[in-house]
């Protein structure tokens, strides 16, 4: 498997990997079972997902049937009780989810806390933290050996420069979303330009949204899994469109963590090392770009303009 060698620490990274958002507890510990069998080695994690604990019993199920190669864990964990919930001792990678600080929900009351501080009113209460101190907090994780690399999910250049120049340990990963929808190349090569590795979600679009009543913001554009674009180039290499989504990206050296919970789909989703996307059919997926953003904090904050221009 191709892999981004993280520039801290030599450490790699599988450029595919697997996201466990959204997979329901019941099914979880199974779902990473078999996607560790389908050969995954990244995961990608968050207390917000509230299915830790499920995935780290899928993961000793793997180890205790005798596959000895543990994943490469790339999980968003923001305490030790995440480490306990997935059952380790240190994490591979350890993400700040959002730059945005919101207020702190002691754990015996609520656990996951979810964005709202208030659950009942639905109420958003962010905290006034400057991020420098939040990543001080992370550089001590790495001196304290609880994680061997730091980076950041869900920030914006003008935060990542900021961040960038009073870091003491420079961010290994950057996580954003990142589709033909959504290419942001002038933030991707700002990052790579810093030897910042790139993470991609929601690589298949709007799919994993639907559900949340963010679909709305899409009217008016193909889903990604149909654009004729992607078809086409889909059946010149006989693949899936998601085979060619996923191959756009790690053709750019980004590492990309779709999630499924169907055992041919995973494997599906690995079989992206085997067609080369040509000059030409990269640059027609590239001028897909709208601009269109999925993720965006102000569907959940409360209308915070954190990407406003």
């Amino acid at each position: 498997m191709e892999a981004i060698t993280l520039s801290s620490t030599d450490d790699k990274i599988p450029k595919v990997g697997f996201g466990t958002w959204k997979i329901p507890k019941e099914v979880c510990k199974d779902v990473v079972f078999q996607a560790i069998k389908a050969g995954y080695r990244l995961f990608d994690c968050a207390p917000s997902y509230a299915n830790e604990v499920e995935v780290s019993r899928g993961i000793k199920e793997a180890i205790d049937q005798g596959i000895h190669t543990p994943p490469q864990g790339a999980c968003e964990i923001r305490n030790r009780k995440s480490l306990s919930d997935l059952g380790l001792e240190y994490l591979d990678l350890y993400l700040i989810h959002s730059p945005i600080a919101l207020k702190h929900v002691p754990f015996e009351e609520r656990y996951p806390p979810s964005h709202y501080y208030d659950t009942v009113k639905k109420l958003i209460v962010l905290d006034q933290v400057p991020l420098h101190e939040t990543w001080a907090a992370m550089e001590q994780l790495v001196h304290s050996g609880l994680a061997r690399n730091i980076g950041i999910s869900n920030i914006n250049a003008s935060l990542l420069m900021d961040l960038l120049s009073y870091a003491k340990i420079k961010p290994s990963v950057l996580q954003m979303e990142l589709h033909p929808y959504l290419t942001r190349k002038k933030l991707v090569n700002f990052a790579k330009s810093k030897d910042i590795a790139i993470t991609a979600y929601s690589s298949f679009g709007d799919t994993s949204y639907q559900s949340m009543g963010v679909v709305g913001k899409s009217n008016g554009f193909v889903p990604l899994l149909e654009n004729k674009t992607i078809l086409d180039i889909a059946k010149n290499h006989n693949v899936t469109t998601g085979q060619i989504l996923l191959r756009w990206a790690v053709q750019q050296n980004i590492a990309v963590i779709p999630k499924s919970t169907n055992a041919e789909r995973m494997s599906l989703n690995m079989q992206v090392y085997n067609f080369v996307l040509n000059e030409e059919e990269m640059k027609s997926i590239d001028d897909l770009n709208k601009d269109m953003r999925f993720v965006d904090p102000d569907f959940y904050l409360g209308g915070y303009p954190f990407y406003a221009n």
